[in-house]
């Protein structure tokens, strides 16, 4: 299945474009609201069925304190807990197109990286209302979530946690600023070996924890390297995914060392410097973006004391 969500969150470009639960009163109608398409979607009244296509759309809706509007989403929409319970309508590039049918919703929320343009498109031609999100950065995390404000009449939940979440992103920021910044990669596949480049999420979750991006000077957004370029790299730090926070991660850190005998010399490897960090929390451009920045930074900087003076409470 990891291989699967690294695939998704790699290739299924949708056509190449490169948890509050306070009630809140009434505030002005979201009609309309641009999508990342340019679509300008109309609003008379906020939706009560939607369906999330995608994990970090579903985590929005939960933190904008919403689940129970929630009436469908994919078997990859795994959090909060309460998401997993929520009617499957498919894995994100396969869709159940009569099971969304059946569940008559106000509003579909479709990604441009993850979701396919042909179901984008079945969608329109039912006649059901869709609106695409492009997260693909903080800037676009903050928008969408916005954007989910105002179709949902959430607007000052959704700007009091953009503004929370922005002044946590300037602190990390200004903290790893005064820190070392090691070289790292980011591995998102070994077979072959795929790392994330500059135009990504990954990119800029690793720069504004104080790491260098090796990879940054590539024209790829994921490109592939060779197991000898790797070596001409040497990164202090290698990052990549595990299953689960239950024990397995260890073992994939073992397999780098035993698979790649030759990267035994790597400054990564020779320090135990390789991070094995949960999928779910590091490859959504979602609300959970602040979580995974600090703690990508206290595992880099892992004198708590020492790195966490810099940080403003």
């Amino acid at each position: 299945m990891k291989l699967k969500l690294v695939c998704i969150f790699i290739f299924a470009s949708f056509w190449a474009l490169s948890c509050g639960k306070n009630a809140e009163n009434p505030q002005k109608s979201a009609n309309p609201v641009k999508d990342d398409l340019g679509e300008v979607v109309p609003f008379n009244e906020p939706p009560q069925k939607i369906i999330s296509l995608a994990p970090n759309l579903t985590e929005m809706i939960y933190s904008l304190g919403l689940g129970s509007r929630l009436v469908g989403n994919t078997l990859y929409c795994t959090y909060p807990p309460e998401a997993r319970n929520v009617t499957k309508v498919g894995d994100m590039l396969t869709i159940d197109f009569e099971k969304i049918i059946s569940l008559k919703p106000d509003l579909i929320l479709i990604t441009v990286e993850g979701n396919a343009k042909d179901s984008y498109i079945k969608l329109k031609n039912l006649g059901l209302k869709v609106f695409v999100s492009n997260p693909r950065n903080f800037d676009g995390i903050k928008k969408t979530y916005s954007d989910l404000g105002r179709i949902f009449m959430k607007t000052h939940q959704a700007d009091s946690s953009i503004n929370f979440w922005q002044a946590q992103f300037d602190s990390v920021r200004q903290a790893a600023n005064r820190l070392p910044h090691p070289q790292a990669l980011f591995f998102v596949g070994f077979n072959p070996i795929m790392v994330a480049g500059e135009n990504t999420f990954v990119n800029e979750l690793m720069t504004s924890a104080g790491l260098s991006n090796i990879a940054g000077d590539s024209p790829q957004n994921y490109p592939v390297y060779s197991r000898e370029e790797i070596l001409k790299r040497n990164p202090d730090y290698m990052i990549m995914t595990g299953t689960s926070m239950s024990g397995s991660f260890k073992k994939e850190s073992e397999m780098i060392k035993n698979s790649y005998p030759e990267w035994k010399s790597l400054n990564a490897v020779r320090n135990n410097d390789i991070l094995v960090v949960d999928p779910d929390l590091y490859l959504r451009p979602g609300p959970r973006f602040i979580q995974a920045l600090k703690d990508l930074f206290f595992k880099i900087h892992p004198h708590p004391q020492e790195a966490g003076k810099y940080l403003h409470p």
